[in-house]
């Protein structure tokens, strides 16, 4: 069973700060053990970072992504990975493909961009903080 949060919640949380959000998001992936994106017929959700490097958005739970399937994004919806798939296959796949992430974007913030694995290895380490 995945988590999701309430309407209140997702307006609340959205309105933080992009630190506070991705202490959030630490939270609940660890809670959970899943991460959200987006993904369309076409295949997953990108953004970009000012320089034009492609960024894979991410979200701790459905709901907050579906509060951003708007605009370019209209067409695509929630779709849940594991964090043993995202720290052992999408984190290689992402650097490979010279990608970052976006952690917990909303439709008025691009989130945290990071590394690939700059967040796995946060990830894994609030995972063993958690234990």
């Amino acid at each position: 069973m995945s988590y999701d949060a309430n309407e209140h919640e997702v307006a609340s949380v959205t309105s933080h700060s992009g630190p506070e959000r991705f202490s959030y998001f630490l939270s609940k992936v660890t809670d959970w053990e899943e991460v959200w994106s987006l993904a369309d017929d076409e295949g997953w959700a990108l953004s970009a970072d000012e320089s034009g490097r492609q960024l894979v958005p991410i979200w701790p739970a459905k709901s907050f992504a579906s509060a951003c399937c708007v605009d370019e994004w209209a067409r695509h919806t929630p779709r849940a990975i594991s964090v043993a798939d995202w720290i052992e296959k999408w984190t290689p796949g992402m650097t490979t493909d010279l990608r970052g992430v976006a952690v917990f974007p909303t439709p008025a913030d691009s989130g945290i961009v990071m590394e690939p694995q700059e967040l796995a290895n946060a990830i894994s380490e609030a995972m063993e903080e958690y234990e």
